[in-house]
């Protein structure tokens, strides 16, 4: 026994007198890679796309970087330099001599992009190394944009991207492919169901633009030519916002007609939200991978700002905070960005901070009634509750197995909700994190959610065509709707033939 616990003991001293192997630095040099070019590096093909990946989030536009103030966005201030270093950032024919190189590079601190973002890869450095030491030329090229022609979508491609539902919670708008349907509830008198009043829903109107052509100049009775991928009501109920590819139509909702049509965006306007007293609408878009898109009007159309470099892909939500003085964002940059909006129109908006926490897109943001949180939902199949003025994650919030795609606070409320890839739709409180209630019944991926300012009628869109309309209280499925020529046709009964005699 004593010469067990002696072997032991020598084992354990040996143990511990044994050095540990140094870890391996994960944030140390990055080594370029060996390139073979039969051309020069050329600033727009090669180059600038780099930026545009690992740099705009923090070095464009409105986001400059708060300390080294060094906006990437041409090719001009990029040569330009910060405030703190200057030319000496990139210093033509030298790229041992550039900081710009050396950062990336992670040869000097502090390194760029930060240890929170993606790294250049060995072969984006050797491109930029290689750019610098030939000289670090202008761009020969000028990347002209494909004009893109828009036509109606295919017959079958029928998806709810969008829906919302009036404020006083008595209808529902909502796309179906480049439709916009609305539905109404409607009293049932007692006699006719020998009981109490029931309130049934049914399909009321469908919203057509006169005005639109085809590229071959037909009619397509339809509310956008392309597929509707954004609406908000405004607060008052009066107006519907409804955003397609590269436009958006301001609909007098009781009439049933287009009142404004918004055009110029770079791409789908993917995001609508009214400020609290509906005088501003903002909307959020972008070209995919390219640059996000955040405009803000007044509440018959016309501009107030346009956010520059807000973000470097496109942008899936935007919510004004409860005193309609800031404006949270989010896009495909994994980026909750929050930003400070003028108190005159054509003045730029300031960037005031930011919350990295997403692994993949953000799709969804909104604030608390008191505008001390913020919550956030990903196609990480995460929603992050953050806490606004520590600019800090407050928690996360699970439940959801897939990619989750819209969010939307309910009335003057914490609770809000969250639909989700994954067929699911969920109302969570944003105070304590819990889950209030399901709302089961989808078959399909879940675009848009929606809710009335009381939080007694939900409405969900998905991908099968179908707007779910829910008893927001209790969570009972109380319509599948459908407009008329998409619901099911009935059979009708056979005649009996006439017995032969």
């Amino acid at each position: 026994m004593r010469r067990f616990i002696a072997v032991t003991a020598l084992l354990l001293v040996a143990h511990v007198a044994t050095p540990q192997e140094p870890k391996k630095d994960e944030f140390g040099p990055i080594t370029p890679a060996e390139l073979k070019l039969g051309a020069p590096v050329e600033y727009g093909a090669d180059i600038e796309p780099i930026f545009k990946n690992k740099c705009y989030v923090c070095h464009s536009g409105n986001v400059i970087d708060s300390n080294g103030k060094y906006d990437m966005s041409t090719y001009e201030k990029v040569l330009k330099g910060g405030s703190k270093r200057g030319a000496k950032v990139v210093v033509p024919g030298k790229s041992g001599d550039s900081f710009l190189y050396q950062s990336c590079a992670r040869n000097v601190k502090p390194i760029m992009p930060p240890k929170t973002e993606e790294p250049l890869t060995p072969k984006e450095l050797a491109l930029l190394k290689l750019w610098i030491d030939q000289g670090a030329k202008a761009p020969t090229t000028v990347r002209v944009k494909e004009k893109i022609v828009v036509n109606l979508p295919p017959a079958l491609v029928k998806p709810v991207r969008a829906v919302a539902v009036a404020p006083d919670g008595k209808t529902v708008a909502a796309s179906r492919g480049n439709q916009v349907h609305v539905f109404e509830a409607k009293v049932v008198p007692a006699e006719k169901k020998g009981g109490k009043d029931t309130t049934e829903w049914a399909f009321a109107k469908t919203l057509v633009d006169p005005s639109l052509k085809t590229p071959d100049g037909k009619d397509p009775k339809a509310a956008h030519i392309s597929l509707v991928e954004s609406m908000a009501f405004s607060p008052d109920g009066k107006t519907l916002a409804t955003g397609s590819f590269r436009e958006l139509t301001l609909w007098d909702f009781e009439k049933g007609s287009p009142k404004a049509r918004v055009g110029d965006f770079a791409d789908r306007v993917t995001a609508i939200a009214y400020s609290a007293d509906g005088k501003f609408f903002a909307t959020g878009g972008g070209a995919p991978t390219e640059d996000g898109e955040i405009k803000v009007f007044a509440a018959d159309g016309k501009p107030v700002t346009d956010i520059k470099g807000g973000h470097s892909d496109t942008v899936f939500g935007v919510a004004f905070s409860p005193d309609g003085k800031l404006l949270a964002t989010c896009g495909a940059d994994k980026f909750v960005k929050v930003f400070e909006l003028p108190t005159e129109a054509g003045k730029p908006a300031k960037f005031v901070k930011s919350f990295e926490g997403h692994t993949h897109h953000v799709m969804g943001v909104g604030w608390t009634p008191d505008g001390k949180k913020l919550a956030s939902c990903g196609a990480d199949n995460f929603v992050k509750v953050w806490d606004y003025e520590k600019g800090e994650k407050v928690r996360d919030l699970t439940g959801h197995s897939k990619q989750v795609t819209n969010l939307f606070f309910v009335g003057k409320t914490p609770q809000f909700l969250t639909g989700s890839g994954d067929t699911s739709v969920r109302m969570w409180n944003a105070e304590n994190g819990g889950t209030v209630r399901n709302f089961p019944g989808a078959g399909d991926f879940i675009y848009a959610v929606s809710a009335s300012t009381d939080g007694t009628v939900v409405a969900t869109g998905c991908e099968d065509g179908v707007v779910r309309v829910y008893n927001g209280t209790s969570g009972a499925l109380v319509k599948a709707a459908l407009p008329p020529d998409a619901e099911p046709k009935k059979e009708e009964p056979k005649k009996e033939e006439p017995r032969k005699k």
